[in-house]
């Protein structure tokens, strides 16, 4: 039986020293992941990244840039297997602008940590999707894609 499918919307969120912020989570074992989350009904991706960074991070008025990537992935939510279809954009943050106080979801985020590429390359952590310090990596050396880049893992 085919999963039911759960649209999401992710940040790939940099800082001026190009680093990508990350939130832990300690279910499945543990890993980190990139800011965002299921669209809520009638939300477009756009519209959900950036309320996910409000109620994540703290973050208001998050601007944002192209997406730049998408990664569809079957995984547990809750006591349900669904197929993720998500969309990665481009967000440019000021450290600053990260305000947990201001979160109002935190859900189950248990940590965040700014990454550098090297960093990425040589945990032992898991970090999804697999092989985002390479598409990091070809971003920032190559610039944005012209379409949308296909995630794995």
């Amino acid at each position: 039986m085919t999963p039911p499918v759960r649209q999401a919307a992710r940040a790939i969120a940099l800082d001026d020293q190009d680093r990508v912020l990350l939130l832990h989570y300690d279910e499945h074992g543990g890993f980190w992941a990139t800011p965002g989350g299921s669209l809520a009904e009638g939300e477009d991706h756009e519209a959900a990244v950036r309320r996910e960074l409000h109620e994540e991070l703290g973050v208001v008025d998050a601007e944002l840039g192209p997406q730049i990537a998408e990664r569809s992935q079957q995984h547990e939510v809750g006591e349900q297997t669904v197929l993720q279809a998500e969309q990665y954009y481009l967000v440019r943050l000021v450290i600053d602008a990260v305000d947990l106080a201001r979160a109002t979801q935190p859900d189950t985020i248990r940590a965040l940590r700014w990454w550098t590429v090297t960093e990425l390359r040589t945990t032992t952590e898991t970090v999804y999707p697999s092989g985002l310090a390479e598409f990091i990596a070809s971003l920032l050396t190559d610039g944005t894609p012209q379409t949308p880049v296909t995630l794995t893992g």
